[in-house]
């Protein structure tokens, strides 16, 4: 068994006419219950919740409150390689590109990882390409020992691994995973993944299932928004969720919501996803679950996650780089896809401060200035 058996019993194109043919009065009935089900999160997504923003908002606001107080996590992504087999029609690092390939030494691992650290991270995600030659589960598990007396919390987002190897990395330290079916259309997904293993639909499909049963602490799940239709992608992202949840019950998990940006080889979105959109399904998600954890990275804008911080999510990045090396081994290497928020991380402190929230690098200590 494994969430397949629980995808199939879905049609993408039933379930997007339904979400369609919403009406205001369907929302309304919605937002006077107290607890929200995957059916009800149908009608908060719907293009008639819109109308709902404000108070869909303030239930959120409300609801984050209560469960994670006025703290809002800090974490940096640390590429090690843009080495990659597969071909992705929105990614720079896609084998297509050609474009000069880095992975980092042991000895720039750790100078990166000094850098990091000078910064005051104690919260650390590794990136890699999809490449298990060169970028494989050896040199994961050498990155991640390296790193460990750097940093109390290491993620990673890398290639779907097999279960025993994801026991491998636990073991020497991982403690979460970060794995985005990129779109549930899996006519949409082959078209976007035409070579290499990250083609292989089910594959992916299944990563999180081998991650509940590895007994990885914290699964990470999401959809990457404008290769298809974002409120279908969302409505199968929470299907996810609440079968990971109910299956493997002792993990802990968290949504992200990447939205399609600059990179080399340009895709443009299918479907474009705006702010307030956004904004309706942060809030959407919320109100379906109060304990899963939401983040934000870097790809938004300024202005978007300054008003984002008080609406539901619980964590978030700064003066992120999106190439191997790029903190202070090889600034100049391609990145992955362009950041739009490019302030310091002391600035971004500064603006989750104001906002009376505390920036918090370790899960029981706030950041020091």
């Amino acid at each position: 068994m494994s969430f397949r058996n629980t995808f199939d019993t879905y049609s993408w194109d039933s379930l997007q006419k339904s979400i369609y043919e919403i009406t205001e009065q369907e929302v309304t009935a919605v937002l006077r219950k107290e607890k929200i089900d995957l059916q009800d999160f149908k009608a908060l997504i719907s293009p008639a919740a819109a109308l709902f923003l404000e108070e869909m908002a303030q239930r959120s606001h409300e609801l984050t409150k209560k469960r994670f107080g006025n703290t809002i996590q800090m974490y940096l992504p640390l590429y090690l390689s843009n080495e990659c087999q597969n071909i992705c029609t929105y990614c720079g690092f896609s084998m297509t590109n050609k474009i000069p390939r880095k992975t980092l030494t042991d000895q720039e691992i750790i100078q990166e990882a000094e850098h990091i650290k000078k910064l005051g991270y104690d919260h650390v995600l590794l990136v890699t390409g999809e490449a298990s030659k060169k970028v494989g589960v050896s040199y994961i598990k050498n990155a991640i020992e390296l790193l460990k007396p750097y940093f109390s919390n290491i993620s990673m987002e890398v290639q779907p691994l097999d279960q025993e190897e994801y026991e491998l990395l636990a073991n020497a330290g991982l403690y979460a995973v970060l794995v985005y079916q990129e779109t549930y259309h899996e006519a949409t997904y082959k078209m976007h993944h035409p070579k290499g293993k990250k083609s292989n639909f089910n594959y992916r499909l299944d990563t999180p299932d081998r991650l509940g049963k590895a007994g990885i602490h914290k699964i990470g799940i999401g959809a990457l928004y404008g290769l298809e239709d974002w409120r279908v992608d969302s409505f199968y992202t929470a299907l996810h969720l609440k079968y990971l949840q109910k299956t493997y019950w002792k993990t802990k998990y968290s949504i992200s919501f990447p939205r399609l940006r600059p990179h080399q080889g340009e895709v443009q979105p299918k479907l474009e996803m705006t702010d307030a959109d956004l904004v309706q399904l942060i809030c959407a998600y919320r109100l379906l679950d109060e304990d899963v954890e939401l983040s934000m990275s870097t790809r938004e804008s300024e202005n978007f996650r300054n008003n984002i911080i008080k609406l539901g999510i619980t964590s978030i990045s700064a003066e992120s780089k999106t190439n191997p090396g790029g903190y202070s081994v090889a600034p100049q290497s391609l990145e992955q896809f362009e950041i739009s928020d490019e302030r310091p991380t002391q600035t971004i402190a500064d603006v989750i401060r104001k906002q009376g929230y505390e920036p918090v690098f370790k899960d029981w200590e706030a950041f020091q200035k």
